[in-house]
């Protein structure tokens, strides 16, 4: 099961089906997507694809009959619709028509109405609808899916569209299980089950001794996870800079050059990127550290380097190295940036802090370390509320909670207020009461091994202390352990064996931190294989949006200001 082979194979069979000779790729906004997370453009380049369209822009587009056309697109009725037009007028020679989804005959039929030059030569579904990250990892890029804690009902749609296009596109027909304590979970499970059964004849794949699993869970169930600041590389790239379709936005760095403004983070095209992507932030240092040590060798050159900026220094004073690794030279802007950041912030110290509330109940000296943190001028505002929402998932039935006190003390740091309502949001939205699971493993005690961060050694376990909810979940389902009465069928067949194949979707969205488990979880267990998706990959920015549509409307629990409770 690997997610990014699935598209690739895909978008390789429409150019090679349509023969030899020049030819334009047809999208629309999703499919250009879909697919340049897979391909470079260079090497579509390569394959005789000399341009790339959109449907929409037909308008502008200039008829080039010499051209064949090969099409990608949602098989919405608005592409549906304005590839009707297209055929009516075709500005090439002939068309290879390509849905990323199940298309109704209805839409079909129109489709052969409007081809009156005959042109079409192919229509065909290949289940490319959604986007592939990293093999094991898929996102649908959908934000704020949940509205009033409840399903925005064409988010449920694209939502139950691009999961059962996952399933066709790795070829699996699956038990469906579901996290109990979501109605969002128990709908989208009975939708993919309804797609899967008026599609049976799709999903007839060769049958397997042990039947795949597609396991749906709810964000709610853990809110922790995406309010922490990350030290794994690809994750923390996320919550500090940005990831949007493995491209980084960087054109806010002092002094950055122009080719380095953006920046595309893709483990399928970046060799030191795939090898690093999971290692701490120290590591990372290390590594690029050693290649430009490598570097020297070659080029007999003995200037010092051991700091980033010394790296920094020395990408600028050399532009041979720059030019002969472009590659190294970006990831060292990128890193330099994340340490001026740790610095400017004092993210480590936030970060110490976020861990020991998420790892340890220590209600006294957290509330403290928060207090001392809230004097500190370096401290951003959006990093002092995170810890008040994770202070209030920890202590929401503590005796001596000072919500209120924290509360107020985000005002006086001129923290607006509906910023300081995400306090009583995330306990809305993810709560004792909204949750189906024990989050903070009440019972189960962490120790610490505390260590400094000195010089590029990096961040040791003390700022990786937390596991995600994620982790213990699959841990039961891998090991036939998960509780039917929490995470029923969908559906009379049940799993007698342990499972091999296994599709988690995390309604609400997932993180990185939690595809680093998966990928870990895949390296080191025998005999399972794991997919990871959700409707998004949040950051802490994209998760407090996500919380703020969740909640909008409901009548909320919590007055203004009360006293303690």
């Amino acid at each position: 099961m690997n997610v990014i082979l699935a598209v690739k194979q895909y978008v390789s069979k429409m150019i090679e089906e349509s023969g030899p000779g020049m030819k334009v790729l047809l999208m629309d906004a999703d499919t250009t997507v879909f697919v340049s997370m897979v391909y470079a453009k260079s090497e579509i380049l390569q394959k005789e694809v000399y341009l790339f369209e959109k449907i929409d822009s037909g308008a502008s587009r200039e008829s080039m009959k010499h051209l064949k056309c090969i099409t990608f697109l949602r098989p919405t009725k608005e592409n549906v619709a304005l590839l009707a037009n297209e055929l009516k007028a075709p500005k090439y020679g002939l068309y290879y028509i390509y849905f990323s989804n199940v298309i109704s005959k209805q839409d079909v039929k129109i489709l052969a109405e409007a081809d009156d030059q005959e042109v079409v030569r192919e229509v065909q579904e290949f289940y490319g609808d959604y986007i592939a990250v990293n093999p094991h990892l898929f996102s649908l890029n959908i934000s704020n899916c949940c509205q009033s804690l409840r399903w925005a009902q064409p988010m449920l749609s694209r939502t139950a569209q691009g999961l059962t296009a996952l399933l066709l596109s790795v070829k699996k027909c699956p038990m469906i299980r579901y996290q109990n304590s979501s109605e969002m979970a128990r709908e989208l499970a009975d939708n993919v089950k309804r797609i899967i059964t008026n599609n049976a004849a799709l999903f007839e794949f060769r049958r397997t001794d042990v039947a795949p699993v597609l396991l749906i869970l709810d964000r709610r169930d853990d809110a922790v996870t995406p309010l922490l600041n990350q030290w794994t590389y690809e994750a923390m790239v996320h919550e500090v800079l940005g990831i949007e379709n493995s491209k980084i936005n960087l054109s806010k760095v002092p002094g950055i050059s122009k080719d380095l403004k953006e920046v595309l983070l893709s483990a399928e095209t970046d060799e030191f990127y795939s090898e690093n992507m999971y290692q701490s932030f120290g590591e990372i240092g290390t590594n690029i550290k050693n290649l430009m040590d490598e570097f020297q060798k070659q080029s007999k050159n003995h200037t010092k380097v051991e700091s980033i900026q010394d790296m920094k220094n020395f990408i600028e004073n050399y532009p041979q190295f720059r030019k002969m690794s472009g590659t190294v030279s970006k990831h060292v802007t990128v890193v330099s940036e994340l340490s001026r950041l740790v610095g400017l912030y004092n993210l480590l110290n936030v970060s110490e802090t976020e861990q020991e509330i998420a790892c340890q109940s220590d209600h006294s000296n957290q509330l403290q370390q928060i207090k001392v943190l809230m004097e500190n001028d370096k401290v951003r505002p959006m990093d002092l509320l995170r810890l008040v929402m994770l202070y209030a998932l920890r202590y929401e039935a503590h005796t001596n909670n000072d919500m209120v006190g924290l509360i107020d003390l985000l005002k006086r740091k001129g923290i607006s207020e509906d910023k300081r309502a995400m306090v009583h949001a995330v306990l809305e939205y993810g709560g004792r009461k909204a949750r189906g699971s024990d989050l903070f493993r009440s019972g189960d005690p962490v120790n610490i091994t505390r260590r400094i961060l000195q010089n590029l050694k990096g961040v040791e376990n003390v700022y990786t202390q937390h596991q995600p909810l994620l982790a213990s979940t699959l841990d039961q389902l891998i090991k036939g352990k998960l509780k039917e009465a929490s995470y029923p069928y969908m559906g009379a067949n049940q799993l007698k064996d342990r499972p091999q194949d296994v599709i988690v979707f995390i309604i609400g969205g997932c993180t990185y931190a939690e595809s680093k488990l998966v990928h870990t979880l895949n390296r080191t267990t025998h005999g399972v294989k794991i997919i990871l998706g959700g409707t998004t990959i949040h950051n802490f920015e994209s998760f407090l949006s996500e919380l703020s549509t969740a909640v909008k409307g409901q009548a909320t629990k919590y007055p203004a200001r009360t006293g303690r409770h």
